[in-house]
């Protein structure tokens, strides 16, 4: 009744395009379950064209990629208090910090294993993980006395962008240099610098450095309002759809789902779609969003519950079994998970990577 498609060659040939557009490597980001596309798949795809590296937010993530037997390189950054460092590190998965606190601990799970690879992150102005300017001497003093010590190898340096404006990320980029520049006065040398998300990927050039990391780009998606990613070549990988499950006429004035937000003006039919909000369609989307039907566009009038939306379809022909397609590709007519994002009042990063529930994901 639910179904989640998802085109690995896609996402193969959006790799592949993105490659194309820089000279540096480009780190495919599959973390949150690859936006929502399947993250052992998705990483099972790139490493069979020979991606440069995957990257995860979690440890956890990156564990399960290993379990998976996908031996490309691999990097995660969201540590918590508990973090089995000893386990990543004998696992070859790089590790992302930015406090001397993560240094030491990482160091002592190295004692007992053998040197991790690193990554030191200094903020440059987002505000989220990455060392404070004030302490990222600190941080770098560290991290050379222990690669100094054979406990750590320094692999990366890396910061990320607010894509606020170009100005704002091209003041990064320099508060970005400023801080390797002091981080090489202090001893420290790094294989890949890395600042470019997908949006800069596309945009800016200049912040590509030795490294990219893609993700909404990499799945075909929009990376922000202003550049679309069709524009450079790039394919949606997801569509997802439903199915028509039950068919009846209605009079004039009938009530439609919670709260009776439509009525009906005439007699009409009415088609039950079993995708609802515990499936990732925004309820708050209810009469916003629409979907496709037999060739044809219809507006979700009534409220979106949770197993379940209604479509007023009119005297149009409809019978159970007809697909409905909640997203997919602009170029095939159907709706797109910007549009539902619009709808929702959010962005298609969180529709994609909220979506699944019930639904059934096939890859191809």
């Amino acid at each position: 009744m639910r179904t989640i498609e998802i085109n690995l060659e896609a996402i193969a040939a959006n790799y592949k395009t993105l490659k194309s557009l820089t000279d540096a490597k480009v780190m495919a980001t599959v973390k949150a379950d690859a936006f929502g596309h399947g993250m052992i798949e998705v990483s099972k795809k790139l490493e069979s064209i020979n991606v440069d590296m995957l990257a995860t937010a979690d440890l956890e993530e990156a564990q399960l990629i290993r379990a998976a037997g996908i031996k490309s390189p691999l990097m995660a950054w969201l540590h918590g208090k508990n973090t089995d460092f000893a386990s990543a590190i004998k696992n070859d998965i790089q590790i992302g910090l930015s406090t001397v606190g993560g240094l030491e601990l990482v160091a002592s799970a190295a004692a007992k294993t053998s040197p991790a690879k690193i990554h030191l992150k200094v903020d440059t102005g987002l505000g989220r993980n990455g060392a404070a300017l004030a302490d990222w001497p600190k941080v770098i003093a560290k991290a050379v006395e222990l690669e100094a010590a054979g406990l750590v190898k320094l692999v990366g340096v890396f910061s990320h962008l607010s894509g606020t404006s170009e100005k704002d990320d091209m003041d990064q980029l320099a508060v970005f240099e400023s801080a390797v520049s002091k981080a090489s006065e202090l001893g420290a040398n790094f294989e890949y610098r890395h600042l470019a998300a997908s949006g800069a990927t596309l945009n800016y050039k200049k912040t590509h450095l030795d490294m990219v990391r893609v993700g909404i780009a990499l799945y075909g998606l929009d990376p922000n309002p202003d550049t679309q990613a069709a524009s450079f070549g790039l394919v949606p990988a997801m569509r997802v759809s439903s199915e028509v499950v039950f068919v009846k006429q209605v009079p004039a004035g009938h009530g439609v789902s919670y709260g009776y937000l439509h009525k009906t003006k005439a007699a009409t039919t009415l088609v039950l779609v079993p995708f609802g909000y515990a499936e990732g369609m925004p309820r708050i989307a209810t009469g916003k969003a629409s979907v496709l039907l037999n060739g044809k566009r219809y507006p979700i009038l009534a409220r979106v519950a949770m197993d379940q939306f209604v479509l007023d379809v009119g005297s149009d022909s409809v019978k159970v079994g007809d697909e409905v397609v909640i997203f997919g590709d602009a170029k095939k007519g159907e709706p797109t998970a910007e549009e539902l994002a619009d709808a929702a009042g959010t962005i298609n990063y969180e529709i994609v990577t909220r979506i699944g529930g019930r639904a059934r994901r096939v890859f191809r």
